[in-house]
């Protein structure tokens, strides 16, 4: 799926998968541990607006797989047609949540206010999620305190790390 077909301001929130059985059902890996994702009800747009009718949990397979079952699909053939497809979803307001979104592009400081410079990635990691800043510097979630709106619609992120978790990337410059 080309992003630049998706509308404004949705978020990626999975990908489909392969048919499940024959009665129009699919398989979908969430990249987000959001579950209401997929509850009934919800909208997906990947080419086009999908409204979620029906859903399984496939937690013997991994906690972010799912079944779901999409409004106007009935038979294997039909929900074919969607597999591998990139799904994206509107934002969800949640006041006490951080999203990926904010965080990239970020001005990260210290608890002591020294500038760390920006983020440029959240990666992935089994023990923690971390932020990947532009000089190297991997920084655990664990460590943001908050994530804080500028009045440009900019994003600051401070956080607490232990001494010495920089010392490698300062003695690099």
């Amino acid at each position: 799926m080309i992003a630049h077909n998706v509308p404004d301001g949705l978020l990626e929130v999975g990908r489909f998968g392969r048919p499940h059985g024959v009665k129009g059902q699919i398989y979908i890996k969430l990249s987000t541990d959001r579950s209401e994702r997929v509850q009934v009800g919800a909208r997906l747009w990947a080419g086009e607006w999908f409204e979620v009718v029906a859903r399984t949990s496939m937690a013997n397979t991994g906690v972010d797989r799912w079944v779901v079952g999409l409004a106007g699909f009935d038979d294997r053939n039909h929900i074919e047609t969607l597999v591998n497809r990139v799904v994206w979803a509107e934002p969800i307001e949640d006041p006490d949540a951080v999203w990926v979104h904010q965080v990239i592009g970020a001005t990260v400081i210290d608890t002591q206010g020294t500038d760390r410079g920006i983020c440029i990635a959240v990666l992935k990691n089994p023990a923690n999620d971390l932020l990947e800043l532009e000089s190297g510097a991997l920084v655990p979630v664990l460590f943001v305190e908050n994530v804080t709106a500028r009045d440009d619609g900019s994003f600051i992120v401070k956080i607490n790390p232990p001494d010495g978790l920089f010392e490698v990337f300062e003695d690099a410059k």
